[in-house]
């Protein structure tokens, strides 16, 4: 198991909760939202390459063709 995707996430979900705190903060709530939707947009580009993967491995497992 890769690790890294772990790291990744982790990461890329620190810094939109800490962008999302601070545009909170100055009353930009629409750029908050903007920047989540952002955040959540660029982790499942991260995630996809494994869920293929998955799903792939289950058809396999299972002789799905």
């Amino acid at each position: 198991m890769d690790i890294t995707l772990i790291f990744k996430v982790a990461g890329v979900g620190i810094l939109i909760s800490v962008l999302n705190m601070i545009l909170t903060k100055v009353d930009r709530s629409d750029w908050a939202t903007l920047t989540t939707l952002a955040g959540v947009v660029i982790v499942l580009g991260l995630v996809i390459g494994e869920i293929s993967d998955l799903f792939n491995t289950v058809r396999t497992m299972f002789k799905l063709y």
